[in-house]
């Protein structure tokens, strides 16, 4: 296939999630054509799988507003600005209607399977920037489709690639074979059915983030209800416990982050939470009983837990994307150039300056992962940097260099690091207007 790419050609967009819906709003306002391929049943379908996980940022900080503009015409407003949505909350009364209001622009149950050049695979160099991408698509009733576009902005994310248990990244030995007690999520507790999986029994907590800790949290609370009395955490941390183990507390300029290392804390005061450190996960065995044995690299062996919840963070999936020439950070798996603006070793999301489209562009000229996938592995985003993020790339594909490169964005001094907050918990200090803004759980 020679078709050059031309400008009647989509621009095809992976995700109808936050920053998916937002860069097909913005080339919508620099007259380009978007269509959206969303692999679930709904857009905002990850966000709908922790539909129980409330935000850290308020509506005021996770509606886009150019978004806000193409949905004022139907008449929907924008929930009161200062207070906090779920997942649900946001998928419900934002994407939903946001989809809704672009119509056929997007497609449900259309699972992108690999994007090329058309007619070069990755190693072809001849004319390549003159060729479209070809999109391949496996639609939910097994239908395939091959899809022309003139750029291909991926905003998948990466909620669908948890990491695993192991401690060398790979997963643990008889990880997989121990599927059915092990969990990747914070859990709903509120489920009822998911409470009898928690409810008297031991779990172990890997992870040292805001969902680690909002799952020790919730197993304490869930200990000192009158159906979960035994409840019991163990909390494997591959560090050991220092002052800033529980982030900061009082002191914490973002209230919700601070009363959440709180409530972890005194999970672990109380005695509801064991923790163990330096511990680095080898292998997952089962005693007779069916139950859990953690085993580490240096050797130990955990006493037997009856669930796992692997709590380590999430990370890009690169498989469909592998035919095109893409830069990336050797560790961090991010674009080269934004890389190094959201180490973990040396930022948190306040400190990342608003960036866009030449931080995520590559040397295949016309694609952009953008939102979480962009981070790659590092564990921190905000929906207000996704949303800038695609303004800037919007702008750059239709050759609006001036708009691409200005900025239009003032992030908060501190920003929010992902995590679910304790807003359901009576009694649990809410963050004022100033909390930033936080995409995930």
């Amino acid at each position: 296939m020679n078709a050059p790419a031309t400008p009647e050609l989509p621009v095809v967009v992976i995700g109808a999630g936050p920053v998916g819906l937002a860069a097909a709003v913005h080339l919508i306002d620099q007259g380009s054509e978007p269509l959206v391929l969303e692999a679930g049943p709904t857009a905002g379908a990850a966000v709908r799988e922790w539909s129980h996980v409330r935000l850290f940022s308020t509506w005021g900080e996770v509606v886009d507003p150019a978004a806000e503009k193409l949905l004022a015409p139907t008449g929907w407003t924008r929930p009161d600005p200062a207070t906090y949505p779920s997942g649900g909350d946001w998928a419900d009364h934002y994407l939903q209607p946001l989809a809704d209001v672009l119509g056929d622009r997007v497609r449900l149950g259309a699972r992108v399977t690999g994007v090329s050049r058309a007619g070069r695979d990755r190693t072809v160099d001849a004319e390549r920037e003159r060729q479209p991408f070809v999109v391949h698509v496996n639609r939910a009733d097994g239908r395939e489709e091959r899809i022309l576009a003139r750029a291909v902005i991926d905003a998948s994310g990466t909620w669908a690639t948890p990491s695993p248990a192991g401690g060398s990244g790979l997963p643990a030995l008889g990880e997989r074979a121990a599927a059915d007690r092990i969990g990747y999520r914070v859990p709903d507790l509120d489920d009822p059915v998911v409470r009898a999986r928690y409810a008297g029994r031991r779990t172990a907590v890997l992870g040292s983030g805001a969902s680690a800790f909002t799952a020790l949290a919730h197993l304490a609370d869930l200990a000192e209800s009158g159906d979960g009395e035994g409840a019991k955490g163990v909390w494997i941390l591959r560090r050991g416990i220092s002052g800033s183990t529980f982030g900061g507390g009082e002191a914490d300029q973002l209230p919700a982050r601070g009363a959440l290392g709180l409530a972890a804390k005194a999970a672990v005061d109380k005695g509801h939470v064991d923790a163990v450190t330096g511990f680095r996960t080898e292998a997952i065995e089962r005693d007779a009983d069916g139950r859990l044995i953690l085993v580490g690299e240096d050797g130990r062996r955990l006493d037997a837990v009856d669930e796992v919840l692997v709590l380590t963070g999430f990370r890009p999936d690169l498989s469909f994307v592998d035919e095109l020439r893409l830069g990336l950070d050797d560790r961090l798996r991010a674009p080269v150039a934004l890389a190094p603006l959201i180490d973990p070793n040396q930022h948190s999301c306040g400190t990342v300056y608003p960036h866009g489209h030449r931080e995520l562009s590559h040397p295949e000229q016309g694609v952009y992962l953008v939102g979480m996938k962009s981070y790659g592995r590092a564990p921190t985003f905000l929906a207000m940097t996704g949303y800038e993020q695609v303004r800037s790339v919007a702008a750059a594909i239709t050759g609006d260099l001036d708009a691409a490169d200005r900025v239009e964005l003032t992030l908060p001094e501190t920003g929010v690091c992902g995590g679910a907050g304790l807003f359901d918990t009576p009694g649990a200090q809410q963050p004022d207007g100033d909390g930033g803004g936080c995409c995930g759980s």
